[in-house]
Order: C-alpha cells, then structure tokens, then sequence
C-alpha cells in the first residue's frame, strides 16, 4: 500500500503521549476537533493515535469525530504496547493484544483498523509470538496491516525473519539521523515504508527555544524534557542559528525548512505531524510544496553534525 505523504500525530488529545501522569490534559475534546476538522479540509486524511494515548482518551475523540463528521477515506493508525489504565498491564503478549484490539476497535468506532503497529519492542515476549497474533488478526479483518515504532535495526531484522512489516514508525529529524545507518536501508531493501515521528524533535527545530532563553511555559521541555534534554548543547544552538538563515533565504521558516527535509530523503515515505492548534498545519503543508534538492539536503544537514 502506498500511504499518504503526511499523517495527523494525535499524540496529545486527551493527555500528553503515553504517559499516566498527564491522562486528562494535554489537547481537550473541543480542540482536538478544531485541529481534526482543520486537518481533513486540508487534505491530511490520515490519523495516528495509540490506545495509550491520553488513557484511551485520543481513540475515543478519533471516534467521535468520525461518527459525527462521518469522513470517507479515513485512515487510522494506532498501536499498542502501553497501559491504557492503571491495571491494564503492558506488553505485546498475544493474549493481551487480542483484549486490546477489541478496546481501539471500540473507542474508534471502526471495524477495521487500516494498520496496527507495535508501540515498543517487549522483551517479555518473543516477537515471533507478537507477529503471529498480527497475522491473525489482519486474517480475522481486525486489522489492515501492521508494524513496528520504535524499533532499532536488530528488531527489525528480527522480524522480517517471521513476517513482514508494512510500515516502521520511529523518531527521525535533522537532529536525530541513527536510522540512516542501518534502519532505513534495511527499510528500503525488503521495500518497507519508513514514516517517522517527531520530524521537527518535539519543537526544537522550530526556533522556539533560544540559547540563554528561558523555555516557554507549557513547552515540552517543561512539562516533559527527558527526550529532548540531549539538544542542550551549543553546537545545537550553532545548528539552529544556520537553519534559521537558510530558512530565511529560502523564504520559508524554519519547521517548514525542518519538515521539508525529513520528506525529501528518498526512503522516506511520510512522516507524522503532531500540531497543538491549527496553525500548525501551516508549515507541514507548505513542506510538501519545497522540494529539496539533494544538495540543498546534505547542506542543511551537515549543519548540525
């Protein structure tokens, strides 16, 4: 399957990710059908979620916003490993994707999920047991398709010894290149769509935090800065200070610039966004309308290595 250019991230409806201290905040229901709404009329008409998500809370406006816009052509992406509540337990046992299967199928509104991902590697269970019940249930219709987030190259080696993934989904920007070492090519070569998250690394690359700035309230570096704390270097404030200037010269900025790279590597396939408002959207589709040359690509690029 060919997979559009750009997915919805909806990451932070109802919480912030995955993570139980934040279920209940992040993008609330109204809003979340505000960015929704603003998504589909510009012609992304591909949504990401998780079951985690917001506790479940991301699934079920996923679904009530299609059962009240009743959208045709809709695809969903969602994924399972996390809990979902406090006693839901996680893991990619084959029992517990069977139960969490029929909750995303729920909470969607759907018959069929278009395709399912795992959201982890489980050390806990052998991954041929977890690609096995995949299998199974594209077989029963419960699932279009499936894949792998956040895996390294050995996992994914590991399951193209039982089956073949569609799609990976893992983290990849101008600032954080691993996957081209060995993911990415291995992506290419068993012809498997490579369609990662976090193109803009949670906001870094968007000019919004400055060195010797305070970070702005309610930033992910304020309300969750583990991931991105790596960036806190000055040879990344040196990187963003030449983006900048290219984005200026370019007439573009700088999360368009960002985005726009991430899409012209060629064994990219997409990518997701993950817009807070609206106006987010902007600089993801104007993306889409600049194209890099290859030149223009490793220049960008080489300005943070």
């Amino acid at each position: 399957m060919t997979w559009p250019r750009v997915s919805l991230g909806c990451g932070n409806f109802g919480g912030i990710g995955s993570a139980p201290a934040f279920f209940g905040q992040g993008t609330n229901e109204e809003d979340a059908f505000e960015i929704m709404d603003a998504a589909w009329e510009r012609g992304i008409h591909w949504f990401d979620t998780a079951d985690a998500y917001g506790g479940g809370s991301s699934e079920a406006f996923i679904g009530r916003w299609r059962a009240a816009r009743r959208p045709e052509g809709l695809l969903v992406t969602t994924k399972v490993f996390n809990p979902v509540t406090d006693d839901d337990g996680r893991g990619l046992a084959p029992d517990r994707i069977r139960r969490q299967v029929e909750g995303s199928l729920e909470r969607l509104g759907v018959e069929r999920i278009d395709l399912y991902l795992a959201h982890d590697p489980d050390p806990e269970t052998p991954l041929a047991e977890t690609i096995a019940v995949f299998e199974e249930l594209v077989g029963r219709g419960k699932i279009g398709a499936w894949g792998l987030s956040n895996y390294d190259a050995a996992g994914l080696a590991e399951a193209l010894r039982h089956g073949r993934p569609a799609l990976v989904q893992n983290s990849y920007s101008i600032l954080e290149r691993g996957d081209e070492q060995a993911v990415l090519p291995l992506c290419a070569e068993h012809g498997i769509a490579y369609v990662p998250f976090g193109p803009l690394a949670g906001g870094w690359l968007t000019g919004r935090y400055r060195r010797g700035e305070p970070f702005p309230t309610g930033s992910r570096m304020t309300l969750r800065p583990g991931p991105y704390e790596k960036f806190l270097d000055d040879r990344v404030f040196d990187g963003l200070d030449q983006l900048e200037d290219e984005a200026e010269a370019l007439d573009t900025d700088m999360a368009t610039l960002a985005f726009a790279w991430v899409l012209s590597n060629p064994d990219v396939s997409g990518a997701v966004c993950g817009p807070s408002r609206p106006a987010h959207l902007e600089p993801v589709l104007a993306a889409l309308e600049l194209p890099l040359t290859a030149e223009q690509r490793e220049r960008v690029g080489s300005f943070f290595e």
